[in-house]
């Protein structure tokens, strides 16, 4: 690996060399007729253009991203090299920077990769993914960002900057979209200045479109897609010197329920028994909610994310500036889901998420013009989160898939399964009894007593934390700078656990026998197993006359049926970067850089050892990586081509991942990983009628040592690709233009396991095939547009995923801890077309 690492850097190194020297050679071109954009971005907490940041940043205008028809984060990732979003809903999506992905929804769990909204963290996975829209430009960087970013950057950070109220213009817009599965967007905004110093901006969305996988048992299609998201700015600048923002942001997402389709079963009518379809992620699913299950609830997800954000710039003078960013946020999710993918209604899934966050920051910037710049401040965070999990779980259903008495593929109508005989006949082989042996005289009213069992359980995250930074450039020469940032962090937590049970869980006591009847006498033992025979064993209360705990499958109850354990804990750590840059002529810079990520410390939650015991719980050491980066930009040919690139290695300490422990995901120390890759990106203005550009990434990340010994990391393509253009004529008194854009990924794995049968041991069913992942695929998208000389409309048409290529975007879920991985299509070839208006 250091063989293959050092070729890399000196490759890149080499030519990086080269193209400092094209573009030191090149004259600009005064004949060119244009040139390719070029942002101003705030990625270093100052105005830069991107060539002058010694980071690799990827950024897009707020024009551009309509060009690429960018409106949520996945979208947008596929033209960020490096840069990866899955999104299962808006509730579950996955952050991935440089093959580390961000995704948990347990309250107890650090962010990775950091989302935030002009400069406010909004990293909590089920709060993190929101709408796209009047957006000034989005920036991405890439790398270990702590000292730049704060907590969670650890790999990365994402920075969405809004477009803010403006009292020098009125402006408004309108526009509109129509297109198949049902299809419609609308959206406008308004910037009325009400004086020379006073400006409101209000701006929103809704957009709706029907899922595109058939549910076979009926009702709405699965995966739809139902946003509505408004924001109301405020913006005061009394003087020249200070200027303050007020942002309010709103968004509420109703979608149905997620795809999750079985690649064990095929989709049945589940009171016949009759073949509804095959079990191909893309076609038709059968899936249904549990009857009576939270409340009667259908599958689909209700999210509310709300947040207010004050910004307040105050300048002492041309060189000094103190800033303030002041937040409050809070998020409400309740997604209800089939995580079983098949028709009978054996698994019924929700998770509640929660948190309300507050924070405080002020930073003071100091620039002159001199040697020396830089920026240093103090910041506090506060959050108060909590994710619940109901289940609802049919034990004669389940009985039979233990059992395997559920016939695959296509299983036996829910009269047959749930049976007197069948169930009998699958309680007698769990239990292992023979013919003759005189417990079998119990196991009719044991195979009675299954029932619809409910339980729940919930994870407590509460953090409190203060950051201290500073971060300085020394501008040793016109040609030469070094840079050099350290913020120290700490955080004051506490993690809690609570589950419970609704009723006494028959098949768990079945499945918890060959550990509690060894504990037993003989007499014991047959008092325990009558005991499971009573009628009504399911409601009757643990007591000295009655002394069978109240079992649970998913979780075991903690004390007194739902009592909360919590642990307090503090961390401390210092985050760093050092970056050299080099500048040969004004339009080249080449930098290297060193610098120390981090992860805080967790503490892992889980469930008792036996029911109504205490809940455990197990400190997982911080996460660290060192990077190491080498990079250059160039813009040549007369500003008409940009190209970047960058080469960087990283080596991860106490890699925290995901694990299954009896059915629940678990965070654990995977040990220690390594990466290295490449980045590139390039645009060029190929004529006036003519731009064309394309992003290139080389990621090999992969763990070193321990249990995932040699392994892939999760949601990581080794290869990722994009490249488009867009082409302009002058015709019917207006200007069309046509972008067409193809991206493409190489093979995915979903889990750091890499689906090896060897390492789903916990599972509750062992999933031997070696089928949980994503080949290499490509997606067409085009676009055309025409806007008229003489108007201020403009139409257009568009088709993403022009070829209809058949993809997953997940596998594995929660059907994995029961030994039947479910499959998430990706999203089929959708068109429609464009209208806006404005000012």
């Amino acid at each position: 690996m250091r063989a293959i690492r050092t070729t890399l850097l000196m490759t890149a190194v080499s030519a990086f060399a080269l193209s400092a020297g094209v573009a030191h050679a090149a004259e600009p071109d005064a004949a060119a007729p244009d040139q390719i954009e070029e942002l101003l971005v705030t990625a270093q907490k100052r105005e830069q253009k991107t060539l002058d940041v010694p980071i690799a940043l990827t950024a897009y205008s707020g024009g551009m991203l309509d060009k690429l028809g960018v409106q949520e984060f996945d979208r947008l990732s596929s033209f960020v090299p490096g840069f990866q979003v899955q999104n299962q809903s808006p509730n579950n999506p996955g952050f991935v920077m440089r093959g580390i992905t961000s995704d948990s929804g347990e309250a107890t769990v650090e962010p990775r990769v950091s989302v935030f909204q002009d400069g406010v963290s909004i990293s909590k996975s089920r709060g993190s993914y929101i709408e796209l829209f009047d957006i000034q430009r989005i920036e991405v960087a890439k790398g270990p960002q702590s000292t730049l970013f704060g907590r969670g950057a650890l790999i990365g950070a994402v920075n969405v900057i809004q477009n803010k109220a403006d009292p020098k213009a009125l402006d408004w817009r309108v526009g509109a979209e129509l297109g198949d599965h049902g299809y419609g967007l609308f959206e406008g905004m308004a910037n009325v200045p009400l004086s020379d110093t006073f400006a409101v901006r209000f701006s929103g969305r809704y957009k709706e479109r029907d899922g595109a996988v058939e549910n076979l048992l009926g009702g709405r299609n699965l995966g739809s897609t139902d946003t509505g998201a408004a924001r109301l700015s405020f913006r005061w600048t009394p003087t020249d010197k200070l200027d303050a923002n007020l942002i309010l942001n709103y968004e509420a997402d109703h979608p149905t329920g997620t795809s999750f389709k079985s690649n064990s079963f095929n989709p049945t009518d589940p009171t016949t028994g009759q073949v509804l379809g095959d079990r191909d992620p893309n076609s038709g699913a059968a899936l249904q909610a549990g009857p009576g299950f939270n409340g009667g609830a259908q599958l689909g997800l209700k999210r509310f994310v709300q947040g207010a954000t004050a910004l307040v710039d105050y300048k002492f003078n041309d060189a000094l500036k103190l800033s303030s960013i002041t937040s409050a946020r809070h998020f409400q999710s309740n997604e209800t889901f089939d995580p079983d993918g098949f028709s009978l209604p054996m698994l019924t899934f929700a998770e509640d998420a929660r948190s309300t966050q507050y924070s405080q920051e002020f930073r003071l910037n100091w620039d002159n013009g001199g040697r020396f710049s830089g920026f240093g401040g103090v910041s506090y965070f506060n959050e108060d989160a909590q994710t619940a999990v109901p289940s609802q779980i049919d034990e004669r259903y389940a009985l039979g898939l233990i059992t395997g008495a559920m016939t695959k593929p296509n299983p036996q109508p829910a009269a047959v399964l749930t049976s007197a005989a069948m169930l009998q006949a699958e309680v007698a082989g769990l239990m292992g009894l023979k013919a003759g042996n005189p417990l079998l005289a119990y196991v009719p009213g044991i195979a009675n007593n299954l029932h619809v069992h409910r339980e729940s359980y919930t994870n407590y995250g509460k953090t409190e934390s203060f950051d201290v930074y500073g971060d300085g450039t020394w501008r040793i020469s016109d040609q030469f700078e070094l840079s050099a940032g350290l913020r120290y962090t700490h955080d004051d937590k506490s993690s809690g656990y609570a589950s419970s049970v609704q009723d006494r869980s028959l098949l768990g006591a079945l499945i918890a026998l060959p550990s509690v009847l060894p504990t037993l006498s003989p007499t014991q033992q047959v008092q325990f197993i009558q005991a499971l025979a009573a009628p009504g064993a399911a409601g009757i209360p643990t007591s000295a006359a009655y002394p069978i705990p109240m079992f649970g499958i998913v979780s075991q109850p903690t004390r007194n049926n739902g009592d909360i354990f919590s642990k307090d804990f503090s961390d401390e750590g210092l985050t760093w970067r050092l970056v050299g840059r080099y500048k040969p002529n004004a339009d080249t810079s080449v930098y290297a850089s060193y610098a120390r990520g981090r992860r805080p410390e967790v503490m892992s939650t889980g469930q008792p050892a036996a029911p109504g015991g205490a809940a455990k719980f197990t400190p997982v050491d911080a996460e660290t990586v060192d990077s190491y980066e080498v990079g250059a930009k160039t813009r040549t040919l007369g500003g008409r081509l940009g190209l970047e690139g960058a080469v960087y290695a990283y080596n991860y300490d106490n890699f925290q991942t995901t694990i299954l422990v009896n059915t629940k995901p678990t965070t654990t120390n995977a040990g220690k990983a390594k990466a290295y890759g490449f980045e590139g990106q390039a645009t060029w203005q190929a004529a006036s009628f003519a731009e064309l550009f394309a992003t290139y990434a080389y990621s090999h990340g992969r763990f070193d040592t321990g249990l995932y010994d040699g392994n892939r990391f999760r949601l990581s393509p080794d290869n990722k690709a994009s490249f488009g253009a867009t082409f302009s004529a002058e015709a019917l008194n207006g200007r069309f233009s046509f972008t067409p854009l193809y991206t493409w990924q190489s093979k995915v794995f979903f889990s750091d396991d890499n689906d090896i049968a060897a390492l789903q041991v916990s599972n509750l069913l062992p999933d031997t095939a070696v089928d949980e992942f994503q080949k290499s695929y490509g997606l067409v998208d085009l676009r055309l547009e025409y806007q008229p000389s003489f108007a201020n409309w403009k139409v257009g048409a568009f088709v993403t995923n022009a070829t209809d290529k058949k993809y997953i975007k997940d596998a594995g879920n929660t059907g994995d801890a029961f030994g039947i991985p479910t499959f998430i299509a990706g999203n089929p070839r959708y068109y429609g077309v464009t209208f806006s208006l404005r000012r």
